[in-house]
């Protein structure tokens, strides 16, 4: 936990530490929502606080969006700790990378400023996202016909099962025969995109991706798990940032409609290389209300103005593909699912001002299933199954986007947040009330 000066009080520094050797934990911030929730701001707003920021899962269909100083900036694959006091940044083992991506992300963040060399680090495990992912994530996708799923088509689904079928292709793998291992890998993809009736040119997408590699391979590439380990073993501290939502998860998310990997805290031990008792902090982050991007079930979606006003008031559309987000009240139910499977320590509540002039707030605190009430996030939430009950409270109709204490909170929101603490049963420490690093209230817990 946090002390009231904003340091990580469960943490022994090494002269406390009774051992030679420090004992560092590892902090984990991540969604627990279906994605969007405002990870990329929040990674910015606790760097300070770290020595180092790792990703550990997701590729560049996760866009981190940050704003300061006037300016906003979109990140996809490179950690978001990166503008702040040059603290190492990782791209752990558990991303999938577009070399091409990232070029570009990078050469625009260097554009600004910073110099992504002297503090940017990947990992060789990284599994490359190939042109020919691409395509095949679009060629299955249109092979779905009205089962459609709502991929980004950024290559990231092809990528993980190659990575799971043990057919991937590294990062490390650039420094060892890599010619015949990518030619490989590149044939295989055209057979399958054959047996799809695609017939895909290459001519143009190929040497771009080659040129991308040759980019890459600038980058400092390291055996990340080790590095990790020994940070900690340093007296390092470490902040893991994943990407999605836990509500995306392979495995615990509204599966079919999930991303490829392990959104959830545990992914952060197979996306790094640490083990489960390295896991300190768990901030789980959330919106006031929700949102969601392409398809799948969503219990308390609104499809009226007030989702409407939402989203405009929001301005809830994907950083990356820029699609219009599917809107909705706060959805306890899941949300208490999320910080169970998480061992989440610590809320943080995002986008507290875009309900500012509502006059009444609704939060799902509990599910109508064929007629039986629970408050357990169930096996399936297809829409027509699920009945939402709600508890409507007062809204505080007053505009908090420039307040500097949580003195100044009107009582309205006050109440919305012992509310959602009682509900949740973990504190809130966060709350976000606006877009810039500096709309951001650490509460004296």
């Amino acid at each position: 936990m946090q002390d009231a000066s904003g340091k990580r009080a469960s943490q022994q520094s090494p002269k406390q530490n009774n051992s030679n050797t420090p004992k560092m934990k590892i902090d984990v911030l991540l969604g627990l929502q279906w994605g969007d929730e405002g990870k990329g701001k929040v990674v910015d707003v606790l760097t300070p606080r770290y020595d180092v920021v790792a990703r550990f899962q997701g590729g560049p269909n996760a866009g981190h969006t940050l704003e300061f100083d006037g300016k906003k900036y979109v990140l996809r694959s490179i950690p978001s700790g990166i503008f702040q006091h040059g603290q190492t940044n990782i791209i752990g083992n558990g991303v999938v990378l577009d070399p091409v991506l990232f070029k570009e992300e990078a050469e625009a963040l260097e554009r600004s400023g910073i110099d992504l060399r002297k503090v940017l680090k990947i990992s060789k495990k990284v599994h490359l996202i190939l042109p020919t992912h691409r395509l095949l994530d679009a060629a299955n996708e249109k092979a779905k016909g009205g089962a459609k799923i709502g991929t980004t088509g950024k290559g990231i689904g092809p990528t993980y099962t190659d990575k799971i079928s043990r057919n991937g292709l590294r990062l490390g793998d650039t420094l060892h025969n890599f010619e015949a291992k990518y030619a490989a890998a590149r044939d295989r993809h055209l057979r399958m995109l054959a047996s799809l009736g695609e017939t895909p040119d290459l001519s143009e997408l190929e040497p771009r991706w080659i040129e991308a590699i040759n980019y890459l391979k600038s980058f400092d590439i390291i055996d990340s798990e080790h590095y990790v380990n020994r940070c900690l073993q340093e007296g390092k501290s470490v902040l893991c940032e994943g990407a999605q939502g836990t509500l995306l998860d392979v495995d615990f998310g509204s599966y079919p409609f999930v991303t490829s990997s392990n959104t959830v805290a545990a992914g952060a031990c197979t996306g790094l290389g640490v083990a489960p008792n390295k896991i300190g902090e768990v901030f789980g982050i959330f919106k006031a209300y929700c949102t969601r991007v392409g398809s799948g079930p969503f219990p308390t979606e609104l499809f009226d103005e007030t989702g409407k006003k939402i989203r405009d008031i929001g301005h809830e559309y994907g950083a990356v593909t820029g699609r219009e987000r599917r809107c909705g009240w706060i959805d306890l139910v899941a949300l208490r699912y999320a910080i169970m499977i998480n061992g989440v320590t610590q809320l943080i509540m995002m986008k507290s001002d875009v309900l500012d002039t509502f006059p009444t707030i609704k939060a799902c605190t509990a599910y109508k299933i064929n007629g039986e009430l629970t408050r357990d996030f169930p096996y399936s939430i297809e829409e027509d199954t699920i009945e939402p009950v709600y508890e409507e409270l007062p809204g505080w109709q007053t505009d908090m986007t420039a307040m500097k204490s949580e003195n100044e909170f009107p009582q309205q929101f006050a109440d919305y947040i012992k509310f959602l603490e009682r509900e949740l049963a973990t504190p809130i420490t966060i709350v976000s009330i606006g877009p810039d690093r500096e709309q951001t209230i650490l509460r004296n817990k």
